[in-house]
């Protein structure tokens, strides 16, 4: 009793910074755990996705976000797709809606002329052998 509560509690005042940094450090290693784990591989699947739908041509079978199986008839504009989803059978999906391409097609020729050229060089020498 010969010591004031006030000057007991006054002596630890010097450790508050180093207190306050041990109590936050849990809080900051949780936030860059869950950066690395959930957050960048969500973002990588995200741009992937974005790429492919992107890359979405005619003659690519697709499947839609409700499960139909089909194959694009036509790419109408950047927002829509036609798809054949059975013979005769076509209907206008959404872009976002596709959730995976199951095949692709090969580029149609039409590319730039050295392109053309380079191919009417190499097919002229498999003619001459």
């Amino acid at each position: 009793m010969l010591i004031s509560p006030a000057f007991a509690q006054g002596a630890g005042g010097a450790a508050g910074g180093a207190d306050m940094l041990t109590s936050f450090l849990p809080l900051i290693l949780i936030f860059v755990v869950f950066y690395f784990l959930l957050i960048r591989p969500q973002q990588k699947k995200q741009k992937e996705h974005k790429a492919m739908l992107a890359a979405v041509r005619r003659g690519d079978k697709i499947v839609t976000a409700g499960g139909i199986i089909g194959t694009v008839a036509k790419v109408v504009s950047d927002e829509e797709v036609s798809v054949e989803i059975a013979e005769g059978v076509k209907v206008k999906v959404a872009r976002g809606m596709i959730s995976n391409v199951l095949s692709r097609t090969e580029p149609a020729k039409g590319g730039s002329d050295a392109d053309n050229k380079a191919d009417d060089k190499k097919t002229d020498e498999v003619k001459k052998d």
